[in-house]
């Protein structure tokens, strides 16, 4: 099953990161954040990505096209002109970068991947979240839905804490806003079928696939929920970019699970 990853986005709210790279190759201990999502993919055997770009593309392919000799040890005989390649860090990937236009929407980028998908299931995701979702469970609720997707549904805490303050504008105290079991929101961490095209509409580069395409997939009673309760951070801004990087530089990163294995 191939996986969609949206990467093609300005990320104006990460400006100061986002002045020479895509918001997708914000670096999280090193690494790009895009990176950690497809290892978080290939953990779970699903190792063939459409990278669905934008915004600096070329960006991305570099980093791919050079991904062996970013990884490895190397010699370079100049003399000889050649190169040597010591130590090879392979990951079983098959990566198609797809450019989808500049300023193109989410839907309209979902759509021209259409050609590259055909006629079989995917799954889709944001290029600027992590999560420790269970994959495979995801893909069994989805199965027994039998919708056409099912999003990742999420629940995250308040980004802001709450003030108890009284009339005399003391703070009495200061409650990290709680959790509210109708604020699930959608993670991303998708799985669709080809059906899903059918809800956009070709040759336009105005559509929100949060917007119209889902809004008629929920209409159609073909949109289900898998409410995941465990980790899911975004990285929209820069102090999503510093809890991420703190996390990984704490060995705390909860979506790191192919460590796990490699530990």
């Amino acid at each position: 099953m191939k996986v969609l990853i949206l990467a093609g986005g300005l990320g104006t709210r990460l400006s100061e990161e986002t002045k020479l790279i895509p918001k997708p190759m914000v670096e999280i201990g090193g690494k790009p954040i895009l990176w950690h999502i497809m290892k978080i993919y290939s953990f779970y055997g699903f190792n063939e990505f459409v990278i669905l770009t934008g915004y600096k593309s070329h960006v991305i392919k570099d980093y791919f096209i050079n991904y062996y000799n970013r990884y490895s040890d190397i010699t370079v005989d100049m003399a000889n002109n050649s190169v040597e390649i010591h130590k090879m860090k392979v990951e079983p990937w098959k990566v198609t970068m797809l450019y989808t236009g500049e300023n193109t929407m989410t839907g309209s980028r979902i759509k021209k991947a259409q050609e590259y998908i055909g006629n079989e299931r995917f799954m889709l995701t944001y290029g600027d979240g992590v999560a420790d979702v269970n994959i495979p469970e995801l893909i069994k609720t989805h199965e027994k839905s039998g919708k056409y997707v099912t999003l990742t549904a999420v629940n995250p805490k308040g980004r802001f804490g709450a003030l108890n303050i009284d009339d005399n504008g003391r703070i009495n105290s200061f409650i990290e806003k709680p959790q509210n079991e109708k604020n699930w929101i959608n993670g991303g961490f998708m799985v669709c079928e080809p059906q899903v095209f059918d809800y956009i509409e070709p040759n336009r580069d105005d559509i929100t696939f949060e917007f119209e395409p889902l809004e008629k997939l929920a209409k159609d009673g073909q949109l289900n929920a898998y409410k995941h309760g465990g980790f899911w951070h975004p990285m929209d801004n820069i102090k999503g970019k510093k809890d991420l990087t703190e996390l990984w530089q704490t060995d705390k990163a909860p979506w790191a699970v192919w460590q796990k294995r490699e530990g």
